[in-house]
């Protein structure tokens, strides 16, 4: 073991001396930082890309030096799981490399949210403005103007909304118009504004004010429950993180309860060995998926 640990030790000191020969001036953090970058942005889909790149837009993408530390949480508390639990250099840094692996998913995941969180807020903001429009106007195509020219949307909505309008003016009806941005935000509120919308036009009706007041009253009350499910989850995230991380403690404290000697004994079993894989795998899977359900369709109903 102590002659694994020396190898390994001699391979990164080699690493880092290669490393900073080829490149004195750029250092070796800002070299490994930035080729990772680079092949981060080649390999990433590219539908994962917009989404990043809005997260960097609104400033809610990390830093490299965040990346770096999160790197180093993730890879020192796997570690240090790996050795307390098997008291093993290997099953250390194989622990340590799995949780480091992660880390793009979970970047994935948040970046997801962001985006989610940024649609809807412009959703709301289109639904609001073209009910408003509409008491002006009294033209569905003509309030969908209005707000494109107000320049309160951003993309990627306000492209849409023109090309309802082009479609609208195309087709001489908004049916085509309203079905492709039905399907392209699945939101409540979009689909019963649009409902509301198709009854007024094909029914002519003359008063459509009380209509329009109620569905703006609709709105309002959906958007309020969803930001009080965002504080509701962003609350249970934070005891979910410390629960799980609770959870890895307690096979650490049973090895300080039963004594060295006695814990060192216990995992030379093969199937003390088996159930503690399991239960480090269970709980980064339990882990996994409460970030998941945190991150996920935020503001969709």
């Amino acid at each position: 073991m102590q002659t694994m640990l020396e190898l390994v030790l001699l391979m990164a000191i080699a690493v880092f001396v290669l490393i900073y020969r080829k490149n004195p001036q750029e250092g070796v953090y800002n070299y490994v930082t930035g080729n990772v970058s680079r092949l981060y942005d080649k390999y990433a889909p590219y539908s994962f890309k917009l989404v990043r790149d809005k997260a960097k837009e609104l400033g809610q993408e990390y830093t490299t030096r965040q990346y770096v530390a999160q790197v180093a949480l993730f890879g020192g508390f796997a570690a240090l799981v790996g050795y307390f639990y098997f008291y093993s250099i290997i099953w250390a840094v194989v622990y340590a490399i799995t949780a480091i692996s992660v880390i793009p998913y979970l970047a994935y995941l948040r970046c997801q949210r962001v985006y989610s969180e940024y649609i809807f807020e412009q959703i709301q903001t289109y639904t609001t403005n073209v009910i408003m429009e509409f008491n002006t106007t009294q033209s569905f195509v003509k309030s969908l103007e209005g707000v494109v020219n107000s320049g309160i949307l951003e993309e990627p909505v306000v492209s849409d909304v023109k090309k309802m309008v082009d479609m609208s003016y195309q087709n001489g009806t908004i049916d085509e118009s309203i079905q492709y941005f039905n399907n392209k935000y699945p939101f409540y509120m979009v689909k019963n504004m649009h409902q509301l919308f198709l009854q007024i036009t094909k029914e002519g009706a003359r008063d459509s004010g009380e209509a329009l007041e109620n569905m703006a009253m609709d709105i309002d009350a959906l958007v309020e429950g969803v930001y009080r499910d965002q504080m509701d989850r962003k609350h249970f995230h934070g005891r979910f993180i410390k629960f799980g991380v609770m959870l890895y403690l307690l096979v650490v404290v049973l090895r300080f309860m039963l004594g060295e000697e006695n814990y060192i004994e216990l995992i030379e079993i093969w199937y003390v060995q088996v159930i503690l894989h399991a239960i480090v795998i269970i709980n980064a899977f339990f882990l996994l998926s409460g970030e998941k359900y945190y991150n996920e369709d935020v503001g969709v109903e």
